[in-house]
């Protein structure tokens, strides 16, 4: 499955910090998982895969697949 990046880079937290995603806005991202609690697990710019709220993405490819011993894979 294809994503794509549709939030802001840096998110403010007021009295604390800041969260910088590592994405580039309106580029495509292969969906890796989607965990139990609905969040995504992304390969970001680092190369590492993280989970990400998916909110923060738009879905442009919903190609359900499956593998050998007819799981589903995203």
């Amino acid at each position: 499955m294809k994503v794509k990046f549709i939030g802001e880079r840096k998110i403010s937290i007021p009295d604390s910090y800041e969260i910088f995603f590592d994405f580039f806005p309106n580029k495509e991202y292969e969906l890796v998982t989607i965990e139990k609690n609905g969040w995504y697990r992304i390969i970001d710019e680092s190369g590492e895969d993280y989970l990400y709220p998916p909110q923060k993405f738009e879905v442009i490819k919903n190609e359900i697949e499956f593998d050998a011993a007819g799981s589903v894979a995203v």
